[in-house]
């Protein structure tokens, strides 16, 4: 009887032992991160004055706009510093209406970009067959730019740029091995439903879906 106790006891031990076993190499499975992002700022020409000395007296212009993209981290949520520009850390970058991704000839990650037509919400995985392009040269990237190319359209009778309904971006993350989804809602301060040309613009609204576990799936 003592015999069977121990061997009952001594089983009882080892299940224990690998139920714990198993606890400890459980890995955590990370949701599926759907964003919202509101008015980054992609180089805007600041509305704040500055006093020049004209022949006249004093004149007023505009802050420029400084030619440098804002970094984006899709994993993080947050912008990446441009002193950063160099390493994976970022994803995806802005500057007026021109969009860049951390991979190509001209960059140092492997990220790419791939202009999707269809909807936002009706996307719950990327294609197997897509095709990710890279930023080749300043002039050849992977999200065409000029109206009506890559994510919008611009209107020289209102001088409005909108985004192109069904237009998604799909995105391979600047490290290569992670997917997202992007769909851009606005360009003008505040996502008003209806701008105008007085509008503060080169600030972008937009919302993406980002798979952590680095499947192509996105729901």
């Amino acid at each position: 009887m003592k015999l069977i106790a121990n061997l009952t006891l001594l089983a009882l031990s080892a299940a224990l032992l690998t139920a714990c076993s198993k606890d400890e190499n459980a890995v955590t499975t990370q949701p599926v991160q759907s964003v919202t992002v509101r008015d980054l700022a992609a180089d805007p020409t600041s509305t704040t004055a500055v006093s020049t000395t004209a022949s006249n007296g004093t004149a007023v212009q505009p802050l420029p706009a400084t030619g440098k993209y804002t970094l984006y981290s899709l994993r993080d949520n947050k912008v990446i510093a441009n002193t950063d520009s160099a390493s994976n850390k970022w994803d995806i970058g802005f500057r007026s209406t021109s969009i860049i991704v951390n991979g190509g000839a001209i960059r140092s990650g492997q990220g790419g970009a791939n202009v999707y037509t269809g909807t936002f919400d009706a996307l719950t995985a990327i294609p197997t067959s897509t095709t990710f392009a890279q930023d080749q040269s300043p002039t050849q990237l992977a999200v065409p730019s000029g109206s009506g190319n890559g994510w919008y359209n611009y209107s020289s009778t209102t001088n409005l740029v909108s985004a192109i309904p069904g237009r998604v971006l799909l995105l391979r993350t600047g490290d290569g091995t992670k997917y997202a989804k992007l769909e851009i809602l606005s360009y003008y301060l505040g996502a008003p439903a209806s701008p105008t040309s007085t509008t503060p613009s080169r600030y972008f609204t937009f919302r993406y879906t980002y798979q952590p576990n680095g499947s192509m799936t996105l729901n």
